[in-house]
């Protein structure tokens, strides 16, 4: 059942049709008892009536069992209990001195005294039997139970029968009340219909319920992250046209330099500004893979410990050559014997990017420290190089997509930082930033422990 309306609708019938049910066996049993108890009053004062004119010789014993004759039970229906009681007047010696029209003429009871149940001729008869010695008889009146039950039924036909015809009625109002209370969910969803694919603004139901609030929110949120999601997709598709049109330029420049010029040392500068260019459109290219694949993976959810040792050593790998064609060192100082919790290869991404950098911003000679230290709370990553620093201003915009600051003129690209802020905030952790007071710039990656 995938309707949500149907699904309602049948839970509300089948809660009002369970309720009404209880209360319809509610009343039969309550009614059946009353009636019960109510019939048995009858019966005994009805006995003792007979016995009293009796024992006051106001009647003949013969004629004292047609005295209970007019006795009438009014019922629900508004028509008379028309079975009259039955009585029975019976010698102490056995022998059926007297009885009513309607009694048969087996004997009702073989108690002395009280209520009693009787099986005669396959009906069943409820007596009461009232002893008098002094004069030597017993009086039993008694009711037939099926026509007992008859009055029941009687009694609930008239109590159910205008519950049973207001059902349909019930049912149509808890449709019309189900088709209601739907209309904010049919008008959202309206809403959502018209919109074509580029807009993206929030949903507005001002006079939306609480019950649909949540989905509401959750909808205006998942329509935010789509929209800051396709805004980065636009500037990350600009930035990267306009930064790869550049170098390709350039390339193309010096080849062609390169392919009319006789003079060697002409040829051999041009295909030395090649091969750099081709080295910084390589690690654009790099950088920019880094970046997709890093906002492709935004609502990661399970984040695996990762091993520092390892982190540190795939990261130095991968900018090995680059030091050693720069003439830049770089050192590993501290230990860490405990996981960090961030996924290895996210966690290789960003250290990967502060050493390049550091490396890159590094005079010749140079020296880059990667130094590894924990605390209770954290693991921590610090790249040291020997570099210029940044202003001021640049670190204030260092982790923004392709800023490169002063160093707009050189190798870097303006997305190692951003790529690594990403990073860091995507597992928990978090990137600082600093100029080294005596001349440098340290960069730290703080980790979660794993």
């Amino acid at each position: 059942m995938k309707s949500m309306r149907t699904r309602l609708l049948l839970i509300l019938l089948l809660t009002t049709g369970a309720v009404w049910l209880s209360a319809a066996a509610w009343i039969y049993w309550s009614t059946q008892a009353r009636v019960e108890q109510v019939l048995d009053a009858r019966l005994r004062e009805a006995a003792r009536m007979v016995d009293s004119l009796i024992t006051d010789h106001r009647i003949e014993i013969a004629t004292a069992a047609g005295a209970i004759e007019g006795l009438e039970v009014e019922t629900m229906t508004d028509e008379p209990y028309s079975h009259q009681l039955s009585c029975q007047i019976w010698s102490l010696a056995g022998t059926l001195v007297g009885r009513s029209e309607a009694a048969p003429r087996e004997r009702l009871a073989s108690n002395d005294d009280g209520f009693s149940q009787t099986t005669i001729k396959g009906e069943t008869w409820r007596v009461y039997t009232v002893l008098n010695s002094d004069r030597g008889v017993q009086v039993m009146v008694g009711d037939n139970l099926q026509v007992r039950q008859s009055l029941v039924n009687d009694v609930m036909t008239g109590t159910l029968l205008p519950m049973t015809v207001v059902l349909p009625i019930a049912g149509l109002l808890t449709w019309l009340s189900v088709q209601r209370g739907m209309r904010p969910l049919d008008r959202m969803a309206g809403l959502l219909g018209q919109r074509h694919a580029a807009d993206l603004r929030p949903v507005d139901l001002p006079d939306a319920p609480g019950e649909l609030r949540p989905a509401l929110d959750a909808i205006n949120g998942l329509f935010g992250r789509v929209a800051g999601a396709r805004e980065r997709e636009k500037s990350f598709t600009a930035f990267a046209a306009h930064e790869l049109k550049t170098p390709l330029a350039g390339l193309k420049t010096q080849a062609q330099i390169a392919l009319a010029s006789d003079d060697p040392e002409i040829r051999r500068h041009a295909l030395e500004q090649i091969a750099g260019g081709v080295d910084r459109s390589s690690r654009l290219v790099r950088q920019l893979l880094d970046l997709a694949a890093v906002d492709a993976n935004e609502e990661r959810e399970t984040i695996s410990p990762a091993d520092p040792g390892a982190i540190v050593r795939d990261s130095v790998q991968s900018v090995e050559s680059l030091a050693a064609r720069l003439g830049v060192t770089i050192d590993l100082e501290g230990a860490h014997d405990r996981t960090v919790s961030c996924d290895r290869a996210l966690a290789t991404t960003a250290l990967r990017n502060i050493v390049e950098n550091a490396v890159l911003h590094s005079p010749a000679g140079g020296r880059v420290r990667i130094v590894i230290s924990s605390s209770s709370q954290e693991s921590r990553f610090e790249v040291i190089d020997a570099g210029p620093g940044m202003s001021d201003y640049d670190l204030a915009h260092a982790r923004e997509r392709f800023w490169r600051g002063a160093s707009r003129d050189g190798v870097g690209s303006g997305l190692g930082l951003a790529i690594v802020d990403t990073i860091m905030r995507r597992v928990g952790g978090r990137l600082t930033l600093a100029n080294e007071k005596r001349g440098g710039f340290r960069a730290t990656l703080h980790f979660q422990k794993g």
